[in-house]
């Protein structure tokens, strides 16, 4: 500990818990982002809406993100993990219950003010992971824990990709029938998001009682006034590998983001009538994706090579884009299913690598504010990524739309190559370096006026 004396390190056994419900409710919440998207031109008929109108309903989670990501990790850090997970399973439920109410043609404005409320919900979601894992697990296994808790995310994801057209068919010609269908889809989320929403009450604790690791223990000794959110942030910024990172994080998950949107129009382009394909083929991209995160956080775990790992599945995910994107329009729906599955299996298997690569190198600021920082520059790239290839899908062709991610991705892969790697939480873990930190609340009651975060190491 910083005073010299030993720290009793113990394993909680409510962290596998935690994670569990974590993950579920994450889930629930990633299905409701994807379940219009994936049915784009069944919900553009039934409400009568173009298929931008229907884009929207997935874009406005990114929307929402970034206004709301500097609140919502202002809260973490002040008022602690317990809050703001019941926040977004909260959040997760009520905008469920709402879309129950637009099950008519005429209601596009509530399934859209119900989307908002889920995507609200997703603020206090998507920064969880990493807080969890760095809170409840010990060094051995936090890239692993936090790669299972992006897991539920993609879960969920998948599970939209897979369910939703095989619920909602498309029947042009029976409107009362597709509300039907939508209805069995809208209760059946809503129902199980309360649940969790109650579970998470239930099971969710503030921290463990004993610290699972050198790191944590630390952080344990520094006070709360200490603290100083502004600070943190502004620390953050001046941290160049971190801003690197930022950026090259958001455009690899920005690029997932706006693949994800836009699959159901990419796939129905060139093979007409193959809605349900589309569905499982995004089902197959993020499948992969999740093995692959697995994979990369038991490595990580293992190796602690965060930079090496990072910029491999960044090349790999580039090879990955411009394979699908020259074999797409080749008459062969199979070969769609390997190519997608090879390009979810490294996109997607890049988020918790970014996700921890970042808490590494920013160690001891707040591990909800790195992976927070993080999120809004994924939505903010997701968006625009989305808004463009999608214009370039529809006046030109899906190629053209892929082709412009690629250049992009390629960008990524140069700012991957210039991050420093400075792996400052494993070296206090390991005994490298010891550190006075002044760094962040678990429970902080409240924010201080102005206080200073220094870190002094001792080799």
């Amino acid at each position: 500990s910083a005073s010299g004396g030993r720290v009793e390190l113990r394993l909680s056994r409510r962290r596998l818990a935690v994670l569990a419900v974590f993950s579920c409710y994450s889930l629930v919440n990633a299905f409701q982002w994807i379940q219009y998207s994936i049915l784009s031109n069944v919900f553009a008929g039934f409400y009568g809406v173009s298929f931008t109108q229907i884009d929207w309903l997935s874009m406005v989670y990114m929307v929402a993100y970034v206004p709301l990501i500097l609140p919502a990790t202002w809260l973490l850090d002040t008022r602690g993990l317990r809050l703001t997970a019941l926040l977004g399973a909260g959040l997760n439920g009520l905008g469920a219950w709402l879309k129950c109410g637009s099950l008519a043609p005429e209601r596009y404005p509530l399934t859209l003010a119900a989307q908002s409320v889920c995507a609200v919900a997703q603020v206090f979601i998507l920064g969880l992971p990493s807080r969890i894992a760095s809170v409840w697990f010990g060094p051995t296994e936090v890239s692993t824990a936090c790669a299972v808790a992006v897991l539920g995310n993609q879960l969920g994801t998948a599970i939209g990709f897979l369910l939703p057209p095989v619920l909602v068919p498309n029947t042009p010609n029976d409107i009362d029938l597709m509300a039907h269908n939508i209805s069995i889809m809208f209760y059946g989320t809503a129902i199980v998001s309360t649940l969790l929403f109650f579970l998470t009450g239930v099971v969710f604790e503030e921290k463990p009682k004993y610290p699972p690791s050198h790191s944590q223990a630390v952080l344990r000794t520094t006070p709360p006034e200490d603290y100083s959110y502004k600070q943190s942030i502004i620390n953050l910024f001046k941290n160049i590998p971190f801003v690197l990172l930022l950026i090259s994080y958001g455009i690899m998950t920005g690029a997932f983001y706006s693949v994800s949107t836009l699959l159901n129009q990419m796939i129905v382009t060139h093979y007409e009538g193959e809605e349900v394909n589309a569905g499982r083929i995004g089902l197959t991209l993020v499948v992969a994706g999740m093995v692959g995160s697995i994979i990369c956080g038991l490595w990580l775990d293992y190796t602690k090579t965060y930079k090496q790992t990072t910029l491999i599945v960044y090349i790999l995910s580039f090879i990955g884009l411009l394979v699908f994107t020259f074999t797409l329009d080749l008459g062969y729906l199979i070969v769609v299913f390997v190519t997608g599955g090879v390009l979810g299996f490294f996109m997607t298997g890049y988020l918790p690598l970014g996700f921890e690569f970042a808490v590494e190198i920013t160690y001891p600021e707040s591990e909800g504010t790195s992976s927070g920082l993080l999120n809004a520059s994924a939505q903010i790239f997701g968006i625009v990524f989305t808004l463009v290839q999608g214009k370039l899908t529809t006046d030109y062709s899906p190629r053209a739309g892929n082709l412009f991610l690629c250049a992009w991705i390629f960008v990524g892969i140069i700012l991957t190559a210039l991050i420093k790697s400075d792996l400052r939480r494993h070296n206090v873990n390991s005994g490298i370096m010891n550190l006075d930190v002044k760094a962040v609340p678990v429970d902080s009651p409240v924010e201080p006026e102005s206080t200073t975060l220094k870190i002094q190491s001792a080799l």
